[in-house]
Parts: structure tokens; C-alpha cells; sequence
């Protein structure tokens, strides 16, 4: 997804020379030639994500429309231009809150490089605070990506469930991000900031489930040497959520209800029951109805977690969300790997959305991961994603011999014959990852096929399945007459005849 940025100038001239800049650079640029046009488009929502702000404007000036962006809660990164204010007015504007500054007239090198610095500090600040909220407990729907239907559907019935301590039931495939909303549903409720204790109940050992849901006493067991508080006590005040509640054993199905009903637990080797205050919100990717009728999980315990059930949709349902959800991963890894890298490219962007993604949210959490790290260029890829997209990378792109399989589509071709000194590669994309033209392409592979059948020119037009007169032709508008002198067992005069 490209990042947009807000140009604001008075001098239309000017905006245009900064916008041929950005968008050959990939960026989506928008206009604004004051400062009052700048807070209504900021003010509208339209996608933004930095501000290129001059300081020098007729009517409200660039300082005064930083301290209104500011005082209006628009946390833009905001980069200032100037031509003619001094070191205090510098000073001022960062003091205010932008990030960096240029002199115009700026050189293209010198923009660019300001923007990325400054998205590359945005994206940080970002994920500090993302991981803030998960740490202390304080995520909330609106930390949620996606505004397809099903998602908002998602964060209303969320919404309305957080405000009450009824019970939660999600459903939904594996790796469609249940837990992310019951975090969300722990932090929109009135236990936000307490404990947030997550047990994947399919994980535990079945002889050790009841010791770490319900804790045990010193010597109750062999091995037990201390006593231990189970994930009811380190929930208490807050909220338990039990991913893949299906998968606990019948026995422990009746401590669980329990809890549930009386809100107490007993622990193992206990004397007395220990009263505890947790909300429940569980998970599960079975149908807990059919495990019902099967006797594999409690009737009356279903009835006691499925009081308010909420579907997590599969992510092949919400394709629309699959951009936003991109760019998050990207922003994300960026700062976790030490990358600069932009987004996708919209080549890219498309078949990410066309695919089903089996796997879910958390198959594109690990693609785009594995992409970011293999991302040498700016924008991501098709060969950047080859397990998907089918397109290898460019230093490991194979094309069979004679005989071989089939191989899948690939950035370049290489064949290796036994006398010639190096592999012949055909490229099909340039350095940068853009396709080569098809004159390019098309001259590599005559070349090719001239050194593959010795110069039988009869054979290489039979085989590129052209006439020989065509062939000739595209060899003297390419210049290949040399690749015939050196392969062949036609000699150059028939060939030059031919051409000629």
C-alpha cells in the first residue's frame, strides 16, 4: 500500500516539483495550498501518513498549523519547509513536534530520504506503543485491523460484550486472531490494566492440566516442592482466556464449571476452597456442539461458555482487509528487522489479495515476515513471496535441461550445457524486480538458442518457431551477427547474407 503524503504549499509550482519527485519514488501524493485546507483534509480522514508543511504561507502560517494539528490530536509525522526562516524558526517547529526539516530548493535525494526517516520513526513509535498496550493489558477494538464487514461485525458484538462480564465464546478457523480480540475484549472492559492470563489448553500435558489451571499445594503430588498458584490465581482481578477449550479432558470440564458457577476453585492438595474473580473468555476452532453429541465435551459446560459466542471470520471471508493488514505486518517487522522497506508493490498488493490464505491471518503474519527479510528493494515482490506467488527469487531461479521437470515460474532462467564455460541466464526481471522489456527478453533467448544448437540457424527458427527470414532480421536489429561467428557451423557469410 502506497503511503500518501500531504504536500502543503501556497505555491503550486512548488507542490508539483515535490509530487513528480514522490511519486517516482512510489508515493501517493495530496495537496493542500494552506494551512486551513490542511487541517479540513486531515480533519476528513483521507489516508495520510506524513506532512511535508511549509513554514512561509499566506493566512495561517506552517508554525501555526502545526500547533492546531497538534492541539486537534492529528499525530502526523510533520517535515517542515523553509526558504527564508532562520535557526529560531527551525527551533520552534521542533519544538512543536516535527521531526525534521529541509531548505528549499531540496534536492530529490535529500526529500526522500526525510520522508523515509521520518515513516521509519513513525512506524516505531508505533510499535512501542502497540507493545505498551499488549503488555499492560490495554489493547481495544480500535487497535483491531480491518473495516470489512465481518470484522466490524467483530468489534461491535466485542464492544458490547466488554461492557458486562458475561461470558465469551470465539470461534473460528486457526490462525484467524481469536486471542487478539479477547485481548481486545479484556481491554475495553473495566479490567483493563489488570492481569490478562492466556492458556492454550490444548498445549498442556493432561496429567499436569488441573495443577496449572487450579494451582496445588507444597507435597500434594511427587515433584510438587513448592506451592503454586494456578492461571485462576494469576487471572484473579482480571481475565482468563482459554484458547482451544475443547481440548480439556471431561474430568477438568467439572473444576471448569464449577469456577464458573461459584466462582471459587480448588486447588490440588488444597484444604479449602480459594474464591476468585476472573472473567472467561475461551476459544476454540472445533465445533464444541458436535464434540457435545460425541460425549466429548460437557453439555452444561457449553451452555456456561457459549453465553455470548462470537465468529472470527476466516480471512479468505475479508479480502478487503488484507492491504491494511499488510501494512501493519510491514511497519512492524521493519523495526524489528532494521528495514526500510516501503510496501508491497501493487503487483504484489494483488495477488496477496487474490490468495486464499489457507492458514489465515497468522499464514500472511509469517509470509510478509519471511518478505520483509528477504526484501532487498524498496517494495516487496512477487519473488519476495515464492511459495506463494510461485515466482522464485532471482539468484535461485532454475529453468530445467532437456529432460527435467518442470520447474515453476521463475525471475531468471539458467541453463548450463557442458561446454560452455558459464550457465546462458534469460532475465525475466531487472535488478529493481520491474519486468524487463520484451525486446530485452527476446534477444537474450535468440542468443540462447543461437549458442544451444551450435548456429543451425534452420533449427533455431524451427524451434523459436519463427520463419528464417524473421530470424535474421531480429538478429542484425538485436546485433547478435558475433554470437553466430562464435557458435556456428553456418558460417557468418550465409548469415550475413541472409540479414542483409
Amino acid at each position: 500500500m502506497a503511503k500518501t503524503v500531504l504536500v502543503v504549499d501556497d505555491d503550486p509550482t512548488q507542490r508539483r516539483l515535490i509530487q513528480s519527485v514522490l511519486e517516482r519514488e512510489g508515493f501517493a501524493v495530496a495537496h493542500a495550498e494552506n494551512g486551513d485546507r490542511a487541517i479540513e483534509h486531515l480533519g476528513s480522514g483521507a489516508a495520510t501518513d506524513i506532512v511535508l508543511l511549509d513554514l512561509v504561507m499566506p493566512g495561517i502560517s506552517g508554525q501555526d498549523t502545526l500547533v492546531e494539528m497538534r492541539a486537534r490530536g492529528f499525530n502526523h509525522p510533520v517535515i517542515v519547509v523553509t526558504a527564508t526562516g532562520g535557526v529560531d524558526t527551525v527551533v520552534k517547529a521542533m519544538q512543536a513536534g516535527a521531526l525534521d526539516f529541509f531548505i528549499k530548493p531540496a534536492s530529490p535525494e535529500r526529500i526522500i530520504v526525510s520522508i523515509r526517516n521520518a515513516l521509519s520513526m513513525g512506524a516505531l513509535k508505533g510499535e512501542v506503543d502497540r507493545l505498551k498496550k499488549h503488555a499492560t493489558g490495554r489493547s481495544t477494538f480500535d487497535d483491531l485491523i480491518g473495516a470489512s464487514p465481518p470484522m466490524t461485525l467483530v468489534k461491535r458484538l466485542g464492544e458490547r460484550a466488554a461492557r458486562s462480564s458475561i461470558p465469551i465464546l470465539i470461534t473460528g478457523e486457526s490462525g484467524v486472531g481469536k486471542e487478539v480480540i479477547a485481548r481486545a475484549v479484556h481491554g475495553s472492559s473495566d479490567r483493563s490494566g489488570k492481569p490478562f492470563v492466556a492458556v492454550n489448553c490444548g498445549a498442556i500435558p493432561e496429567n499436569l492440566v488441573e495443577s496449572i489451571l487450579f494451582g496445588h499445594e507444597k507435597g500434594s503430588f511427587t515433584g510438587a516442592t513448592d506451592k503454586h498458584l494456578g492461571k485462576f490465581q494469576e487471572a484473579n482481578g482480571g481475565t482468563l482466556f482459554l484458547d482451544e477449550v475443547g481440548e480439556l479432558p471431561l474430568d477438568i470440564q467439572v473444576k471448569l464449571l464449577r469456577a464458573l458457577q461459584e466462582s471459587e476453585i480448588d486447588a490440588v492438595g488444597g484444604k479449602r476452597p480459594i474464591q476468585v474473580d476472573v472473567r472467561i473468555v475461551s476459544a476454540t476452532n472445533r465445533d464444541l456442539s458436535l464434540a457435545v453429541k460425541e460425549g466429548r465435551f460437557r453439555e452444561d459446560l457449553f451452555y456456561r461458555l457459549n453465553v455470548f459466542p462470537i465468529e472470527a471470520p476466516a480471512l479468505r471471508e475479508r479480502k478487503e482487509d488484507v492491504p491494511a493488514l499488510v501494512d501493519a505486518f510491514v511497519r512492524r517487522f521493519n523495526v524489528e528487522e532494521g528495514k526500510t522497506v516501503v510496501g508491497p508493490a501493487p503487483e504484489t498488493m494483488a495477488f496477496l489479495t487474490a490468495f486464499e490464505w489457507p492458514g489465515n491471518v497468522r499464514q500472511l503474519e509469517n509470509a510478509v515476515y519471511r518478505a520483509i527479510v528477504l526484501a532487498d528493494a524498496p517494495y516487496l515482490q512477487p519473488h519476495d513471496f515464492p511459495q506463494i506467488s510461485g515466482v522464485a527469487p532471482p539468484a535461485m531461479a532454475a529453468a530445467p535441461i532437456a529432460g527435467s521437470a518442470a520447474a515453476p515460474p521463475a525471475a531468471i532462467a539458467v541453463v548450463a550445457l557442458p561446454d560452455m564455460p558459464q550457465a546462458v541466464q534469460v532475465r525475466i526481471l531487472d535488478e529493481r524486480g520491474h519486468l524487463r522489456t520484451l525486446e530485452e527478453i527476446e534477444r537474450d533467448l535468440i542468443q540462447l538458442a543461437i549458442e544451444i544448437y551450435a548456429g543451425h540457424m534452420s533449427e533455431v527458427a524451427r524451434r523459436l518457431g519463427i520463419g528464417r527470414s524473421t530470424l535474421y532480421r531480429k538478429v542484425r536489429e538485436q546485433g547478435l551477427e558475433d554470437v553466430i561467428k562464435g557458435a556456428g557451423d553456418e558460417t557468418v557469410d550465409e548469415a550475413d547474407s541472409q540479414v542483409a
